[in-house]
């Protein structure tokens, strides 16, 4: 296949190619619960305007603004070029759907220190959503109750086979990321998936 064959990479951020954030600053910028919720409406569901993402994160208007403005700071959000001249009724959209932290081993301590803050707000966030899910688990229906959960396992492997694994699990996510409401089936509906894998064994033994 030719070059001019290939189909074109996404810009950085956007699915399909992670920005990697290696700026402390803007890694603390978006260690915030609400920061989170609110970058991850405007990405998945379109722009919004201050008003509707404050009852994604439950904050009163006003408070949302700062927050947006925190996250435009950074580059994660921008405004709409056609918005509003009324502050809470002006629509933001987001800049970043996807991005990398702390992938680099070789980072310095401050971005390091930063990167797992956002870790941890994020790990907050999903154990939110478990814990919603589990109080609310009845009323999803059978088909819905199967397909859900968490699957564990453990495996024995290299380096070089763990990175295998990974770049498999991440080309079969993708295949299912379906952004455009036009691509998605009659019955689809959004999904968190994570795939985690933490070493079961400590450093000294690395080798």
């Amino acid at each position: 296949m030719s070059f001019t064959d290939r189909e074109p990479v996404p810009e950085p951020g956007r699915a399909g190619n992670p920005m990697p954030i290696t700026d402390p600053r803007a890694l603390r910028a978006l260690a915030h619960p609400a920061r989170i919720a609110i970058l991850q409406h405007l990405a998945l569901d379109g722009p919004a305007t201050a008003t509707e993402c404050a009852e994604i994160a439950g904050l009163s208007p006003s408070a949302c603004s700062y927050h947006l403005r925190a996250l435009a700071r950074y580059g994660f959000v921008e405004e709409e070029p056609a918005g509003a001249a009324d502050q809470r009724h002006r629509p933001w959209r987001g800049r970043v759907v996807s991005m990398e932290i702390g992938e680099d081993p070789d980072r310095p301590a401050a971005a390091r220190a930063a990167g797992r803050l956002v870790l941890e707000t994020l790990q907050a966030r999903l154990d939110e959503m478990r814990a919603q899910y589990m109080d609310r688990e009845a009323e999803y229906s059978h088909e819905w109750q199967h397909a859900l959960g968490v699957y564990q396992d453990v495996m024995h492997l290299t380096p070089e086979e763990l990175t295998e694994v990974r770049t498999k699990i991440a080309a079969l996510m993708s295949q299912y990321r379906r952004l455009s409401p036009q691509d998605q089936p009659p019955g689809a509906r959004r999904v968190h998936a994570l795939a985690e894998f933490l070493p079961w064994f400590p450093p000294e033994t690395q080798s």
